[in-house]
């Protein structure tokens, strides 16, 4: 047989190790946090649970895919959710549900956009078109050079290429009169960690996926069940993990990697590696490759970092979706400005899970279970995060204001983590929370290929590869991998 050491165990790395079982191969993996999953992990405290990041996915059949390719049972149980989520604008007395059903979803905003259910199916026709034009071009594929990357994107009909070139608010000002439409159907461009005035229309492609293609999801007894099911598959394998091991460097042998070194100085030796760490900042900080530097990884574009809030209640929150975005009436200046912490955060945008809504044994009994994420400038921008507990209080209070509940008077425990410790734990490179942006010049074969350049027996996997951010993406992203490890060295069984 031969060995994978695979360095990382979040979803794609995992996803990664059982595909690569299927086939034959021993697989073994380190991790530099505590336990698996990586982003997609669960945070316990004081009786209460928490989805540590990921609260929901779209794109359901890429894990059913996974699962037939392992000739196993999906071991976790979807729950579709409908309405996807709520939506609350600054100074209105009433907040929107997006459901799936567009006359439902023309009906919540019937005062605000004439004609919304004709305008929805026309925009989401075009978006559809989009994507199954591009599903198995560019984002299910592998790329040798950019050269074959560019000559795939000619296989893409001609009349979606204006939308490569404008923002999807733009789109979005084409197809919507209300200030509150366009920016709700513009959320998703937040999904990717960047803003819709900074990711190209091409992308509306996502409000087909979440509306009509597959909506979204969340996992019965909570967002890990993902992790727990597959690890457990993993461990009937005899896949080994090791936690709290950090890779330092690496040693080489006639174009082949031989082993990675971690910070005790303990060697991990296998015939084939794959990193499920950030692929460009990997290159840099453990491989020292001139071209992924530092000064050069600062001038690429790199998602939101995430500032999260972990709120355990001593009672049940009322009136409220258990999935929710808060958003003011600043939109644009808000989006402009956040990337390079130009705008205070005293009243920032985010998103809040109910997260006991879904899964009662998140919380003890007649308690919730709250989950609030705050996009934020990365380190670059803001290095220092004293003040992050000052901006949970601002959000927590302006939460409860906005609602009528009293969020900060039911508080029994709380856990505010800001970029500076999601650097820590996860090694986000400057803290960004989904990797490298999805600007042109950073998806498909711009992107960090998953094959290395100079050692013919690395890959990478995961968010800042191909094909991209988000937890279905991860998943295509192990398939992608395993193909390029079985081209170069075989199926085992």
């Amino acid at each position: 047989m031969k060995k994978v050491l695979i360095i990382g165990t979040g979803l794609a790395g995992l996803s990664t190790a059982l595909r690569l079982t299927t086939d034959g191969y021993e697989v073994e993996m380190v991790e530099k946090y505590h336990r698996p999953g990586g982003r997609l992990n669960l945070l316990e405290k004081d009786g209460f649970k928490f989805d540590m990041a990921p609260t929901f996915f779209s794109m359901s059949y890429e894990f059913k895919e996974l699962a037939k390719y392992c000739n196993i049972d999906i071991p976790f149980e979807f729950v579709e959710l409908d309405p996807l989520y709520a939506v609350h604008f600054e100074g209105d007395k009433r907040s929107y549900l997006i459901y799936k059903d567009l006359k439902k979803l023309a009906n919540e905003f019937k005062d605000l956009e004439v004609g919304l259910e004709e305008k929805l199916t026309r925009f989401l026709k075009a978006a559809g078109e989009i994507f199954h034009d591009t599903e198995y071009i560019v984002i299910k594929q592998n790329f040798d050079s950019l050269l074959g990357y560019l000559l795939q994107l000619t296989r893409v009909p001609l009349k979606h290429a204006p939308k490569m070139f404008y923002s999807m608010w733009k789109e979005m000002e084409k197809n919507f009169d209300s200030f509150e439409v366009k920016v709700i159907f513009s959320l998703v461009g937040f999904f990717l960690g960047s803003t819709p005035f900074d990711t190209p229309a091409v992308y509306s492609m996502l409000n087909y996926t979440e509306l009509v293609h597959d909506g979204y999801h969340n996992v019965k007894g909570g967002m890990y069940k993902i992790v727990e099911g597959v690890v457990a598959e993993l461990q009937q394998r005899k896949v080994k993990m090791h936690f709290n091991v950090e890779i330092d460097r690496y040693e080489e042998l006639n174009g082949k990697l031989s082993a990675f070194v971690d910070k005790t100085g303990k060697r991990w030796e296998a015939d084939v590696f794959v990193v499920n760490a950030d692929a460009a900042s990997f290159r840099g900080q453990v491989l020292n490759r001139q071209k992924f530097s530092e000064a050069k990884l600062d001038a690429k574009k790199w998602t939101l970092a995430p500032l999260t809030i972990y709120l355990g209640l001593d009672t049940k929150v009322n009136n409220m979706y258990h999935h929710n975005y808060f958003l003011r009436r600043n939109f644009e200046e808000y989006a402009h400005k956040i990337f390079k912490n130009s705008i205070k955060l005293d009243k920032p945008y985010y998103y809040v899970n109910i997260q006991s809504m879904h899964n009662p044994d998140y919380a003890p009994e007649g308690k919730e279970s709250v989950f609030i994420l705050c996009p934020v400038p990365d380190l670059r921008f803001k290095e220092n995060w004293d003040d992050a507990e000052a901006i949970a209080d601002a959000i927590v209070r302006d939460m409860g204001e906005r609602t009528g509940f009293d969020f900060m008077g039911h508080t029994e425990t709380r856990i505010v983590y800001n970029p500076i410790q999601w650097e820590g734990m996860f090694n986000l490179y400057r803290g960004s929370g989904l990797g490298l942006a999805h600007d042109l010049n950073q998806v498909g074969g711009f992107r960090p290929s998953n094959k290395d350049e100079k050692l013919a027996n690395l890959y990478y996997t995961g968010a800042s590869t191909v094909p991209g951010t988000g937890l279905p993406m991860t998943v295509i992203s192990s398939r992608l991998v395993t193909e390029r490890i079985l081209n170069d060295h075989g199926a085992l069984s």
